[in-house]
């Protein structure tokens, strides 16, 4: 199955296949097969065509993949913009929402760099 240029494994229950586009997370995947009354458990293999053009009008109806990607580029460009704190935490490349750094915050800081003392090592001659 196929679905916004996506292709969904045919071996997982759908509701954990449709997790694989960007966008929908288990509880989008609940609302869309609910709409389109599918059972969670059923594979993505076992779907007949007229179930999945109904998964996928429902898809349809949401912002995913390149235009959510694009909507969210541009809200981080707005903020670095008009200089608010988010907007400079996210240029330097820290924790936007109010995490510790001194200890944890690898993720975004990178790997640790331990810096020396300060003092230049003499070279003997």
């Amino acid at each position: 199955m196929r679905i916004l240029g996506i292709n969904l494994n045919d071996n997982q229950r759908i509701e954990m296949a449709l997790t694989a586009v960007f966008g929908i997370g288990r509880s989008r995947a609940h609302t869309i097969l609910d709409k389109a009354s599918i059972d969670y458990s059923r594979k993505a293999k076992d779907l007949s065509v007229e179930e999945e053009n109904t998964i996928r009008t429902q898809v349809e109806a949401f912002k995913l993949e390149a235009d959510l990607k694009r909507e969210i580029g541009t809200n981080i460009k707005r903020l670095k913009d008009i200089k608010s704190y988010r907007g400079t935490r996210h240029a330097k490349k820290l924790p936007v929402r109010g995490q510790r750094t001194k200890s944890n915050a690898r993720t975004l800081k990178g790997v640790k760099k331990t810096m020396g003392s300060g003092k230049k090592k003499e070279t003997k001659k």
